[in-house]
């Protein structure tokens, strides 16, 4: 039928709701996920895009669930756990948050902002500075624009001269 050939696909969709998450239209982003989602319940990358949306809502439960959909789907899914582990540090589930990072870090080793945030939360959750400062000089080491700064800031100068 006609009509099929133009249907949007889950891949419009999620294009769509990108575009309008980046916008500012998040409720209109969602939209776009959610029928992303009903075309292939299977999009891992569309229930990551929701779980990013529904955070800058302020959702954070729903968010962690729809990280737990997308991991489901592929456990290889890097920014998904990545993106758990903020929602899991903004509710104060510091070990939670620590365990994605290590998740996301042992998938990719080169995950800059992964040890930059496992850095963070070492310090803020655990008051560990050493082992924050070894997080922070890794990201910094891979390039991580923020943290190279920060390094040769006086603000991290505790941690430069931390041996």
């Amino acid at each position: 039928s006609t009509q099929a050939a133009h249907a949007q696909s889950a891949e419009d969709f999620l294009d769509a709701g990108v575009k309008k998450g980046r916008s500012g239209d998040l409720k209109g982003a969602i939209a776009d996920f959610n029928n992303a989602i009903d075309i292939d319940p299977q999009y891992a990358y569309a229930y990551s895009n929701r779980g990013l949306t529904k955070s800058s809502l302020k959702d954070h439960q729903g968010a962690l669930a729809d990280y737990n959909k997308a991991i489901e789907i592929n456990p290889q899914y890097t920014d998904a756990y990545y993106n758990r582990g903020n929602t899991k540090y903004h509710l104060r589930d510091y070990q939670g948050a620590i365990a994605d990072y290590n998740k996301a870090i042992e998938i990719n080793p080169q995950y800059a902002n992964a040890y930059s945030n496992r850095g963070i939360t070492k310090a803020i959750g655990f008051n560990d500075k050493q082992g924050a400062c070894s997080d922070f000089k890794k990201a910094a080491s891979l390039g991580h624009e923020y943290r190279i700064t920060w390094l040769n800031s006086e603000g991290g100068a505790w941690c430069r001269n931390m041996r």
